[in-house]
């Protein structure tokens, strides 16, 4: 791997890792703070000021924004979760100065229009309308509050539509000013980039950020809890969640290939127990989520509602009985499909540029691919089935959508 990591005195980190063949470059400047660390009453920030950034930067307004990166034919995007803000470009190598000043406008130098603000919050207010109406998504939503209730890591990204409405011009530039501070940023390329050339960049728009210290962020604790939504819709929807593991944590790959092997396919126990063999749900799968304190593994399944109750009883028969006899070829079966995915996702600048990102939150250092999949193919068997073995000890939280019936934890 030709991945560099360089800091800057401030505490910005710079990572490059150049594409051979590639003609463009992807540019991300990724934060490591999101909604968990938003205080409640404004709950919703961070996505709000992710949006409002593009309604104004600078010497743009949100027309001139978008013509400006597509009059050379790239684009800009961000996200926000509950540990990470994005924001990134993509464009030909030429082009990488004009992307790389356009995302420092935003974080930067945004406008923040009192107009613009109070539009853009019926956006959200619409957005998260959206998601009320979409159960496959609030049962995850539901997920997080009966797994880490009454936290700030449990709340919606989206916020609630009282604290939405709650968020002034000053809260934007707050926490902006607060919670992007240069040790917590990472300036990420991939692709056709030249690693000089963009130090340079990232020295002249964010070398001048104040050194300040990094803003504490809320300890996360997994609590046993229900959640119930009683709407009725064509199908019931629930989610299982179990203790997981931190994003550090050295037995992750252990965890990540059992999490595979149980509901990670069409070849996976769940799908071919609950779905080819039963009959009982369209959709059926499980994940795990770590973060820097804490994890969780997940169960989810769409089915009939009159047949939920069994479906999730059989789902955790499953999950026990994967813990007991998962096989060597079941765990070569779900290393592969994780290698692979690393691998394909290294074929494009922007996974490169995601990857730099997130190995440098979570080990302080870039990770290689290689390094992964040694650490992958380390585990055998009995360790897979020792992950999934000490998910059977914890707490249990359970979410569900239009289901008929009192699920337990």
């Amino acid at each position: 791997m030709s991945a560099d990591l360089h800091r800057l005195a401030n505490g910005l980190s710079v990572a490059i890792d150049p594409l051979p063949g590639s003609e463009s470059v992807a540019l991300g400047l990724y934060a490591k703070v999101g909604s968990r660390s938003e205080p409640e009453p404004l709950s919703g920030l961070a996505h709000l000021v992710e949006h409002m950034v593009f309604k104004g930067a600078r010497g743009r307004d949100t027309r001139a924004l978008a013509e400006a990166i597509e009059d050379v034919g790239g684009h800009l995007n961000a996200w926000t979760s509950r540990d990470q803000t994005a924001f990134h470009g993509r464009a030909l190598a030429r082009d990488l100065p004009l992307v790389a000043e356009l995302i420092a406008d935003l974080v930067r130098a945004p406008h923040f229009d009192d107009a613009h603000l109070e539009r853009e919050k019926q956006v959200i207010l619409s957005e998260l309308g959206e998601c009320v109406d979409s159960p496959d998504d609030l049962v995850h939503d539901h997920l997080f509050e009966a797994a880490f209730d009454g936290q700030a890591i449990g709340r919606s990204v989206l916020g609630r539509a009282e604290t939405v409405r709650a968020i002034g011009r000053d809260d934007c530039l707050g926490w902006l000013d607060q919670q992007f501070v240069p040790s917590r940023l990472i300036l990420a390329a991939g692709g056709k980039v030249d690693g000089q050339a963009l130090l340079g960049l990232a020295e002249r728009l964010f070398g001048d950020l104040e050194p300040t210290p990094e803003p504490a962020i809320e300890p996360a604790r997994f609590t046993r809890g229900v959640r119930n939504d009683r709407r009725v819709f064509e199908q019931a929807h629930w989610c299982v969640a179990l203790p997981g593991l931190r994003s550090a944590d050295p037995q992750v790959p252990a965890l990540s290939i059992f999490v595979q092997a149980l509901g990670g396919g069409s070849s996976s126990r769940l799908f071919q127990e609950l779905r080819e063999e039963r009959g009982l749900a369209y959709s059926i799968y499980a994940w795990n989520q770590g973060f820097d304190d804490t994890g969780l593994v997940g169960i989810g399944c769409a089915a009939d509602r009159a047949r939920a109750a069994e479906s999730i009883a059989l789902a955790r028969e499953v999950l026990g009985q994967a813990s007991e006899t998962l096989s060597e070829p079941e765990v070569q079966r779900a290393r592969a499909q994780i290698e692979a995915g690393l691998l394909m996702s290294q074929e494009s600048p922007q996974g490169r540029a995601d990857h730099l990102a997130r190995s440098i939150e979570i080990f302080g250092r870039i990770v290689s691919p290689d390094e992964l999949i040694a650490n992958l193919r380390a585990v055998d068997a009995p360790a897979a089935r020792a992950a999934g073995a000490a998910l059977l000890d914890g707490p249990v939280a359970v979410a569900s959508v239009g289901a008929k019936l009192a699920l337990a934890a």
